[in-house]
Formats: structure tokens, sequence, C-alpha cells
């Protein structure tokens, strides 16, 4: 399987329920992944096309969610991807409030990234 066919990013089932609620709310949604330590390391849920990325983001993949019409791309910045390459991202959701614009935080939740290697 090329690099390309591999899946980079996959989403609890939790995930996928927030993520739908959250499309619900709000229209189309994106992704981006920063870097950074604490909530800078935890990826950010926004109205698609309200944050804007350029050319220090990756596109890492179009999330298919059960349940969204359209996918929900999933960003990261370079400097993260270059660290992060061989891994494949779990997006999961947990009790909590984090810090930051994410449109899950008035829900008491928060989105967290799981990993483990890709291959």
């Amino acid at each position: 399987m090329s690099e390309e066919e591999i899946a980079r990013v996959e989403v609890t089932p939790a995930a996928a329920d927030l993520i739908r609620r959250l499309r619900a709310d709000h229209g189309p949604l994106m992704f981006h992944q920063s870097g950074g330590c604490c909530d800078g390391s935890a990826p950010m849920c926004y109205p698609d096309g309200e944050f804007r990325t350029g050319n220090s983001d990756v596109l890492l993949q179009s999330l298919e969610i059960d349940g969204v019409t359209e996918p929900v791309p999933f960003w990261m910045s370079v400097s993260q991807y270059d660290a992060w390459r061989h891994t494949r991202l779990i997006v999961d959701v947990v009790e909590g409030r984090g810090s930051g614009f994410s449109l899950e935080a008035p829900e008491g939740v928060r989105f967290l990234i799981r990993s483990r290697l890709a291959g």
C-alpha cells in the first residue's frame, strides 16, 4: 500500500457523533492540528474555511463521516507533520474543556489526538 493510500487520520465513534452534532449546528467543518504544548497540540474544529491554511499547512486527509454530507478536511502544520509523518492519528473525545476556539468547547468535551505508528 502506498503512502497516499494509508489512512492518516481516523475518528472514534464518539468523535464521529460529536462531528455530526457540530455539523448540524455550524455547517461544514474543518480540523487543524497545530503544534505546541498543552491545548496547542489538540486538534481544533472550526467552520470550514474559518481557519486560514497556507504553505505552512498540510492537508492530511478529508474525513468521510457517516451522516455528514461533505468530507471534513483535517489539516496539520508542516512542522507538526514533520514530527508525526509516520503516525496514524485517531481523533477522540474526552470530557473537560480545552482552551481555544474549537467548536466543541461549549459542549464540556474536547477533541484529543491518540496516535499509533502507521504501517
